[in-house]
């Protein structure tokens, strides 16, 4: 709803691709490259990476750049709840619902609505548009690189495209390796 706003405020046209597959359709290169990509801690903890967490403060602290520490979870939670906005008030309801959907929902749901509701472009949702969209193929169907190169776009859906992720898709397949996948 946000993003059909955006674009009528703009005077830009827009189209929603989005069909929801059940995790067993998508394939384990896919979901293990979104983890490796953007919570690598995703089976350890329970819906918050405090590792993770302080070490994007003490980034921010030295005047680094700033970095997410957002999990799975949060983002499901974000996505599902609250669109792109970033606010104080947003991240204190994150606080009470994250523990909730990790205890009611478990990883596994946790991660299939996460890899069915998160934005991959412009109008694409979920990984069975994201794969037909820029793949030619279905999210069951994709290869480890295809899938490392999706993975590589979801910190800047709007911004990214697979084909220029050559470095950041080459780490996520090396953080797949070292994770045993």
């Amino acid at each position: 709803m946000q993003r059909r706003m955006q674009a009528w405020i703009h005077h830009k046209p827009y189209r929603e691709r989005y069909t929801f597959v059940p995790l067993n359709q998508i394939s384990p290169d896919f979901q293990h490259a979104v983890i490796a990509a953007e919570d690598a801690r995703f089976y350890q903890h329970h819906g918050f990476d405090w590792h993770e967490i302080q070490i994007a403060a003490e980034d921010d602290m030295d005047g680094g750049r700033s970095r997410g520490a957002s999990t799975l979870t949060q983002q499901l939670v974000k996505n599902l709840f609250f669109g792109t906005g970033r606010s104080v008030l947003r991240k204190g309801a994150e606080l009470t619902l994250v523990p909730v959907a990790e205890l009611v929902l478990g990883k596994r749901r946790i991660l299939e609505l996460y890899l069915n509701v998160v934005e991959w472009g412009p109008g694409i949702y979920g990984a069975e548009s994201a794969c037909r969209s820029y793949a030619g193929t279905s999210a069951r169907n994709i290869d480890r690189e295809r899938a490392a190169r999706l993975a590589a776009i979801l910190p800047a859906p709007l911004k990214r495209r697979p084909e220029r992720m050559n470095h950041y898709s080459a780490l996520i397949l090396e953080r797949m390796r070292q994770m045993g996948w």
